[in-house]
């Protein structure tokens, strides 16, 4: 199998793209990617930069180096744009607040604990398994304005079981939530008693129809929940180019959780998708992994394909049942037996919640608060 571009190592040039944003490819080592794209956008202050890669002096030399390709210096750069919150999008922005004083902007959601308990993936389970394989050989419905009651009511049952959930530390469809390594966290709590902690303080928290002026031109904050509930992608009309984030990826679809503050989140996701594919004059679309691409249309078209047949295949697996059954049961018919556990189940909750808050899905919760599916 072909290893998709999101997989790629880091590349040491860097490339000049529309509206004169600059792409710089930095080094990650995260399941399913093998860099993260910072992009700078420079002005007569200096430089915006958008996702600064993963915290530690590592990434922040590699920054250096690339910056200075650029004629820039750290100093020079007075703006972050986080697209969302995950470590490998964020990891530098605090130590250029806290350096520079350079503003960091994000969605007014942006949230990551001091002291993170969970470690969710980038990418889908499909594409974790698929970067294992390699390294060993249509428009939105608009919006009613009053919900019909079986979907409010499915819609604050949701809500509720994520409730109970957190309160007990447990995932909300039974078992223990997953927990980075304890080295990690270590290192988590001793950065921030050191008070030299990577989560940045947001000092511009943004909304959707927001706008930045970047490069003396004004870019569109597009809040896009789905991958994240904080995630934004910024678009700018004069240059014709999207910021996409993790929200639209060239060849991977970004995981899609059960965890959120969402009841839905697939929802959200597909909402999203419609939301940038109807942004007229989009000419080129900049990922936070991969390579620049131009059809965004037709890429999220492919998207939510994607997860319609996994849909479709979910209600299949529960006629086979027959039974209502668990998330853990679903998940272990959806996935190959080396991709099941935690991340896998998350997926699998997201998409029988979608079956179940549209009403083609039944769930039962018994005493001990496991909870069962039948769907279709």
């Amino acid at each position: 199998m072909a290893r998709r571009q999101e997989q790629e190592p880091a590349r040491p040039e860097i490339t000049e793209l529309p509206g004169g944003v600059l792409r710089m490819e930095l080094p990650i080592r995260l399941p399913g990617l093998g860099h993260v794209n910072c992009y700078a956008i420079p002005d007569e202050r200096g430089a915006a930069i958008v996702d600064p890669g993963l915290p530690g002096p590592g990434t922040w030399k590699v920054l250096q180096t690339r910056l200075a390709q650029a004629d820039l210096r750290p100093r020079d750069v007075h703006t972050v744009i986080v697209t969302h919150s995950h470590p490998d999008h964020f990891g530098g922005a605090a130590r250029f607040a806290r350096e520079v004083g350079a503003q960091i902007v994000a969605h007014r959601r942006f949230s990551f604990g001091p002291f993170p308990t969970a470690q969710e993936p980038e990418v889908s389970v499909d594409d974790l398994a698929a970067h294992h394989r390699h390294a060993h050989g249509a428009p939105a419905d608009e919006a009613e304005d009053v919900l019909p009651e079986t979907l409010q009511t499915a819609i604050d049952d949701a809500h509720a079981i994520l409730e109970r959930a957190r309160s007990a530390g447990r995932t909300p469809w039974g078992g223990q939530r997953p927990r980075p390594p304890f080295l990690t966290r270590m290192r988590f709590r001793f950065a921030h008693w050191l008070g030299r902690s990577f989560i940045p303080a947001i000092s511009r928290p943004v909304e959707h129809g927001d706008v930045l002026t970047l490069g003396k031109r004004e870019w569109f904050v597009t809040h896009t929940p789905g991958h994240t509930s904080d995630h934004i992608c910024l678009h700018d009309p004069q240059s014709g180019v999207l910021l996409s984030g993790d929200h639209v990826l060239p060849t991977i679809t970004p995981h899609i959780g059960g965890i959120s503050s969402s009841p839905d989140p697939l929802a959200s996701f597909f909402y999203s998708l419609d939301r940038v594919a109807e942004i007229h004059g989009i000419t080129q679309v900049l990922p936070a992994h991969g390579h620049p691409f131009d059809d965004l249309p037709a890429r999220t078209r492919a998207i939510k394909r994607h997860h319609a047949e996994r849909l479709e295949r979910v209600r299949q697996i529960s006629r086979e049942f027959g039974v209502p059954e668990t998330v853990q049961a679903f998940s272990q018919r959806l996935f190959h037996p080396r991709s099941w556990g935690a991340m896998a189940e998350s997926e699998t909750y997201a998409h029988l919640e979608h079956l179940r808050i549209a009403g083609d899905a039944d769930r039962r919760e018994e005493y001990d608060g496991t909870l069962r599916y039948v769907a279709g």
